[in-house]
């Protein structure tokens, strides 16, 4: 068949454009024609209808006025025209993009679950009835997980999201990608789903140093003795990026830092008295306004040694303005530990990452982790399951979980034969329950 898998961007680090990768070539090995249709196309191949970017002015006052204050536009009314008037466009190029390239399954990724894009919705939903082409709706997020989509600021904007958010139309089936997700779907919505989680292509060569990653330390700024903590993630608020800060204080504390002055860590290396850990960000900044500037303050005050660069690191590897771009993949091969605080995902792509580049993470059980992901077995510094939120909106845990992921933190560093066995069990796991054979195996029923 001729799939078209769609979403507001593709070919970037994002967790939607990584799984639409993963289902393309899922699906291209299983004989289907696959094309990508998106507002904008990173470093992928894709079909582009302007107006579903994901930036795009007009579609940000939109969701602005039907979710935070109802302000730049008059009325209800006018804001419906608006939602309507650039739904028309987007619908006229999809249904010619349907009927020129054959399309026999459109494959919407978050357009009818989250709410951001309302008059892509009904674009899409429309497009789809006049055209009669089949969908698989792969549904990563819904708007009542997230609490900007959670308040409509009127009647039109909650219309909109009984009817479109997902629509009930016949020829649609729908796969979600956690259990909480299809319990919730059932009971909102009267609607059945497969599960379908994110995967993972444990068969593809590992990823190692070469001539090309070997200077990605240098190039990110940090120094021959330094413990690099990849923060591997976009800079938004619930990956609580700020438990990954807390930690590496609790590992500086003094009595820490003496138990590892003058031992040998895993690579070889000796840890040395102006030995630092540093924690590297090198994911897009789409938080709210004003949570790198918290993130900043918070280490300062901590005394953490932080790294920002978002510009070294890309969706595949590239040469821009005569310097080299890494890929994402890059910044895992030379990193010493992972850490992944997120208090809310979805699914958790980067716990996979992690699990492939054969490197320690550091974890907070997060619900879907724990409904989904915890009982498989894997090893991972824990910082626990329980958070308390401070006045300035970020997160803390426990001085008592702190100290244990410390102490588990610094045995990964310095025992290099218990490193070895976790890390080589995780991939075992990961590669059994998480690989695209097991995702193969999912499609087969959904198309």
């Amino acid at each position: 068949m001729n799939i078209a898998l769609c979403h507001y961007r593709v070919g970037e680090t994002d967790g939607v454009s990584l799984e639409m990768d993963k289902w393309k070539k899922v699906l291209e090995r299983m004989g289907h024609k696959v094309y990508m249709l998106a507002g904008s196309e990173g470093t992928a191949d894709a079909y582009i209808i302007e107006e579903m970017h994901i930036r795009l002015p007009e579609d940000l006052k939109i969701e602005r006025n039907a979710y935070v204050e109802l302000k730049d536009y008059k009325t209800e009314e006018e804001l419906k025209d608006s939602v309507e008037a650039l739904s028309k466009k987007i619908e006229d190029k999809l249904i010619k993009f349907i009927k020129d390239y054959k399309i026999d399954v459109l494959v919407p990724n978050n357009i009818f679950s989250l709410g951001r894009g309302l008059s892509t919705a009904l674009a899409f939903k429309r497009a789809i009835e006049k055209t009669g082409v089949k969908c698989v709706n792969h549904h990563h997020d819904f708007y009542w997980e997230r609490e900007l989509y959670s308040h409509p600021t009127c009647k039109y904007v909650e219309g909109l999201q009984d009817e479109y958010f997902p629509p009930k139309i016949e020829n649609m089936k729908h796969a979600v990608i956690n259990t909480p997700a299809q319990k919730d779907l059932k009971e909102k919505k009267g609607l059945d789903s497969t599960v379908v989680p994110n995967v993972f292509d444990f068969n593809a060569p590992l990823w190692e140093e070469d001539e090309y990653n070997k200077d990605f330390r240098q190039a990110v700024g940090l120094k021959e003795n330094e413990i690099f903590m990849l923060q591997a993630t976009r800079v938004v608020d619930r990956k609580a990026i700020e438990l990954a800060i807390d930690l590496i204080a609790e590992l500086n504390k003094p009595e820490n830092k003496e138990k590892m002055i003058g031992k040998t860590l895993y690579d070889g290396r000796v840890f040395k008295e102006d030995s630092e850990y540093v924690l590297v960000m090198v994911g897009l900044h789409e938080g709210s306004e004003g949570y790198v500037e918290k993130l900043k303050e918070h280490a300062n005050k901590k005394g953490v040694k932080v790294i920002i660069r978002p510009d070294l690191v890309d969706h595949s590897r590239h040469i821009k303005d005569g310097r080299k771009v890494y890929s994402l993949w890059d910044a895992y091969v030379k990193a010493d530990i992972i850490t992944y605080p997120s208090i809310y995902e979805g699914w958790g792509n980067q716990f996979l990452e992690g699990l492939f580049a054969k490197k320690p993470m550091v974890v907070f059980e997060y619900s879907v982790f724990l409904a989904d992901i915890k009982d498989k077995g894997f090893n991972y510094i824990s910082l626990g399951d329980k958070y308390e939120t401070l006045e300035n909106g970020l997160v803390k845990v426990s001085d008592d979980i702190l100290e244990k992921a410390a102490a588990e933190t610094i045995k990964y560093l310095t025992d290099k034969d218990f490193r070895e066995k976790a890390v080589h069990e995780n991939f075992k796991l990961g590669k059994e329950h998480y690989s695209l054979e097991a995702l193969e195996k999912i499609l087969r029923t959904l198309f």
